[in-house]
């Protein structure tokens, strides 16, 4: 606590007042007016001691203080869009973290990371990036050369090496029923192709443990992603340099578990979540889960920078 004190001090101890209130001073008077103005400068004296006394522990104080919560940028995958982690997003602000919920292009792993890296670039203090599927290839690629990123979090995501693909991981492991479940694609004027899940299929192949009726309005408002960028190759692989956690669902119809369990056990996760029972949408599913996870990341890599910062 800092008090901060305003005195003012007028000539010889007095206020000046009006000429006609003024009046012949004897030498009684005085005197007793200099030891009145005495004990006045020794109280001034003590209440600057005190102001000191007080305003000291503050600065020791504002020195000792924790760092700031990183930043939370969350970063969604193909066939959803940034209201996927609305009650994760929640939870976290209710936490006090800062968040953003990424508008994520899903038009090619290096067009989308170079994209969540200049976010991520305009960020000033730590960062803690969340990818969901698709997502995950795209933060572990923006995550490069980004000293502010402390930790990753892959949320039934991709974590591709250099040169894999989300097609290659996928099929890596059986399990995954995606294929049957795309509509035909939609042709763009470039010759691009945007890929979408049939809306009648959406909620079994991808929200399998979510409410019907939200199931039924993510499907309406999911968001495409290109042929291309599911069959791009990854620029870069941060996950082999900046600490990592993984959650995903054992019921996943999107990426087999297999996949994940592989990508996790690579990447040398600080800890996995495997959630039994849920689906490809676990965040949204069980977002309490997934902030849980992403809090205790970015605690463990703050404390991480901050012993690594100790002389």
């Amino acid at each position: 606590m800092c008090l901060h004190l305003s005195l003012e001090v007028h000539p010889a101890g007095v206020r000046n007042f009006p000429s006609q209130a003024i009046h012949p001073i004897n030498q009684p008077t005085k005197e007793i007016s200099m030891k009145k103005f005495s004990s006045l400068a020794r109280a001034f004296a003590g209440i600057g001691l005190v102001a000191m006394h007080l305003t000291t522990p503050a600065s020791a104080a504002a020195s000792a203080a924790p760092p700031a919560r990183p930043t939370v940028v969350l970063v969604h995958g193909a066939f959803a869009e940034s209201a996927s982690w609305n009650d994760v997003a929640r939870d976290l602000r209710a936490r006090s973290f800062p968040v953003v919920a990424a508008a994520n292009p899903l038009r090619g792993v290096k067009s989308d990371a170079d994209y969540v890296a200049a976010i991520v670039g305009s960020i000033q203090g730590p960062v803690v990036l969340v990818g969901h599927s698709y997502g995950g290839s795209v933060i572990s690629a923006a995550a490069a050369g980004k000293p502010n990123v402390q930790a990753l979090v892959f949320v039934a995501a991709f974590a591709p090496e250099v040169g894999e693909s989300a097609v290659d991981l996928s099929g890596k492991f059986p399990g995954s029923t995606l294929g049957p479940t795309l509509a035909a694609p939609v042709v763009l004027p470039d010759g691009s192709k945007d890929l979408y899940i049939l809306q009648d299929k959406f909620g079994k192949q991808f929200a399998a443990d979510v409410k019907p009726a939200l199931a039924q309005l993510m499907a309406v408002s999911q968001r495409p992603i290109t042929e291309g960028a599911l069959g791009e190759a990854a620029p870069a692989a941060a996950w082999k340099t900046v600490p990592s956690w993984f959650i995903y669902g054992d019921g996943d119809k999107n990426i087999p578990p297999a996949a994940l369990a592989f990508m996790a056990e690579r990447a040398k996760s600080r800890k996995t979540v495997v959630v039994k029972g849920a689906s490809h949408v676990v965040m949204t599913s069980q977002p309490k889960l997934v902030s849980r996870l992403i809090v205790e990341a970015a605690q463990a890599a703050g404390t991480a920078e901050a012993t690594k910062a100790q002389p």
